[in-house]
């Protein structure tokens, strides 16, 4: 196993920051929201090599129906090494008996997140009011 896959997992500020700045995602410039918004999270799923973070995914849920999977990020030193789908299996398994399993993807991901079978719902458009230009 390459890493180390938790979802009982603590956080500390700094090296959730450093993570979310080494994929040069936007949110890293807001790091009381958030850790706020992770820690809220219904399910958080974290991946340690050698005790160092290098992968984190949360999941926004009713707890009965419907799950979001908003953030899954892996340290770039450390993609394509399975990690991703090391904790994507292990919120999938989670709500496996779900009536929806929702995220938004783009890039590469979308590819990625059609391995573990997600596909394009119908006719949808995703849609946000969102103020950054990236993640």
């Amino acid at each position: 196993m390459y890493a180390e896959i938790s979802m009982q997992d603590s956080l500390e500020q700094s090296e959730v920051i450093a993570l979310y700045r080494a994929n040069k995602w936007s949110s890293a410039e807001k790091p009381d929201q958030l850790l706020a918004a992770l820690r809220n999270s219904h399910s958080l799923v974290t991946a340690r090599r050698n005790g160092q973070l290098i992968g984190i995914g949360n999941a926004i849920s009713d707890g009965h129906l419907v799950v979001y999977f908003p953030h899954l990020l892996v340290h770039p030193d450390h993609q394509g090494k399975g990690v991703g789908r090391q904790m994507m299996n292990a919120m999938q398994k989670k709500y496996a008996g779900f009536h929806q399993q929702m995220l938004t993807a783009d890039g590469k991901a979308i590819d990625f997140y059609k391995s573990l079978g997600f596909s394009r719902a119908g006719e949808t458009e995703p849609m946000w009011v969102y103020g950054g230009s990236e993640h």
